[in-house]
Formats: C-alpha cells, sequence, structure tokens
C-alpha cells in the first residue's frame, strides 16, 4: 500500500533533549585520535539522545557531521554546535525520513555541500507502549514500520549511489529484537526487520569494500522512552532491571557507533554490537 502524507508525522516523539530532566550525557568521555579525520557522515536522529552523541563523538574524531532530525530544532542547533565547537562542519536538515523525497535531499545536500559521503548511520526511530496487542492501531503500525525500518531502506537507498570502497553503515537495532519486549510489539517487530537489514545489506555490499554493521542498545536514557515511548510504570524502574541495573547513557553507546564506523571494524561486516548493561542474548 501506498504511504499516505497524513502517516509521515508524529505528534509527540521524539521529544526535547533541552525539556529532559536529568539531561542525558552526551559528552565523548576521551580526547579525539582521528579514526575519522576528514570523513563525512550522515547521523540520522542526531538533533538528540544517542544521535547526539554518536555526532559529537565522530566530530571529535574528526568526522563532519550531516544532523538530520525530525522537528527538535532547537536541539538540533544544539547538537550542530557541538559538533562545531569540535573544530568540524555542521549541516542540519529537518524533515521525515519515511518520505523517500526528504532521503534524496539528505543525500543531495550532503553531496552538495561535502561532495561525498562516508559513513551512514540510521539510528532514528519511534516507538509507542501497549499492553495488548489489540490497542495497537493500524495508523501506528503502519507508523512504527514507516520510520524504523523503511527510513532505512528508504535513506540507504538515496546514499548508495555516493558510497565508495571503505564506507561504512551502522543501523541502531534493539536489546528488545533478542529478548523481546511487552509493551512494545510493533517497536520489537521492526527492530528484528532492521537485523535482517543489516546482515542481508552486508552481504550485498561487501563485495564492494562497504562494511554494513549494527548496535542493539539497552535501556538508555534520552528524551525517547520519557517523552511517550514508555509507559509510567516502565519509567519508575527504567533500566533497573539490567545486570548492572542503571540504564545506560548515550555516550557509553556511542563508542560501539565509532568502532564500527572506523578501520578499526575492517575485518566485521553484518555483526551487532550490544552495549545493554549486561543482558546476555544471542547474535
Amino acid at each position: 500500500m501506498a504511504i499516505q502524507q497524513k502517516e509521515l508525522h508524529e505528534d509527540g516523539l521524539p521529544g526535547h533533549e533541552s525539556h529532559l530532566e536529568p539531561k542525558p550525557d552526551w559528552e565523548p568521555r576521551f580526547r579525539g585520535s582521528d579514526r575519522l579525520k576528514d570523513k563525512v557522515a550522515i547521523v540520522t536522529g542526531a538533533d538528540s539522545g544517542i544521535g547526539r552523541a554518536v555526532a559529537a563523538l565522530y566530530a571529535r574524531e574528526g568526522a563532519d557531521v550531516v544532523i538530520v532530525y525530525l522537528k527538535e530544532t532547537d536541539d538540533a542547533r544544539k547538537t550542530a554546535s557541538i559538533v562545531e565547537n569540535e573544530g568540524r562542519q555542521s549541516l542540519t536538515l529537518e524533515g521525515d525520513l519515511g518520505d523517500p523525497q526528504f532521503c534524496e535531499t539528505v543525500a543531495s545536500k550532503t553531496m552538495d555541500k561535502f561532495g561525498k559521503i562516508d559513513i551512514l548511520v540510521n539510528n532514528a526511530g519511534e516507538q509507542h507502549p501497549d499492553k495488548s496487542i489489540n490497542t495497537i492501531t493500524e495508523d501506528q503500525l503502519r507508523r512504527t514500520f514507516q520510520t524504523n525500518i523503511f527510513s532505512m531502506f528508504f535513506l540507504t537507498q538515496a546514499v548508495r549511489p555516493h558510497l565508495k570502497k571503505g564506507a561504512a553503515i551502522v543501523n541502531c537495532t534493539s536489546v528488545t529484537m533478542y529478548k523481546g519486549s511487552p509493551e512494545l510489539l510493533d517497536y520489537s517487530a521492526t527492530k528484528g526487520a532492521i537485523t535482517a537489514f543489516t546482515r542481508s545489506l552486508s552481504e550485498n555490499l561487501i563485495g564492494d569494500g562497504i562494511r554494513v554493521n549494527a548496535v542493539a542498545p539497552g535501556p538508555i536514557w534520552t528524551p525517547l522512552n520519557p517523552c511517550g515511548g514508555a509507559s509510567e510504570e516502565k519509567l519508575d524502574d527504567f533500566g533497573e532491571g539490567t545486570p548492572i541495573g542503571r540504564p545506560g547513557q548515550p555516550n557509553e553507546v556511542a563508542p560501539s557507533f565509532l568502532f564500527l564506523a572506523c578501520e578499526d571494524a575492517s575485518y566485521m561486516s553484518g555483526q551487532v554490537m550490544h552495549p545493554n548493561g549486561g543482558v546476555v542474548v544471542g547474535g
């Protein structure tokens, strides 16, 4: 079925990091070592949360960063200033990645400004808690898949002609793909699709020297959960069920995205890293 324009926008998510208390930790923990020197990276959902932390770390390691976001312009400007304070260039692009035309715009404007694309981070996503499968509406189901997995196809299709040997794609899946989540049925299903997409895309592109991997975070303190992505009951003890006993911070996840994007991971493709607080999962 064709995607209808009315389905392309979500009212409450992902939420403003500027309004969140306590603020998530996005700051890189260590000095840079030029692991992404002069690279150009597109990071989706980079206005806040994990995406902001990845943008900050990539910039510290020498990359220029394209910050793609839905509508939180104040947060996106903050991320841009973080990138620029690291001495790198930024480009902010507002729009819905569920729209293939916007994905084409992201690719074309990146090429216009930087002339190349070395790294694609497919991080943007949304989730909606439902205690029963019967309360998941058709509109929500289509929107969640559209944002979380259709967007990865659309943006990868748009970027693919510009990726050369040595490029890297890093997708964001989730611990829920491996252990399930009783309140996030549609979200978990998209994350399963993302993992399969990662492995299949790796097989498709590795012959051209393009590596594709993924990161599967556990419960991470970002605007996504407190701004409508989790029930109040879940927020009361968010992350405390992990073996480490607390939620993670975005700057504890970003190093996985850095490793998979740089030459340290030159012999890895089709793999998933698991910064999830010590939850042991297969795959």
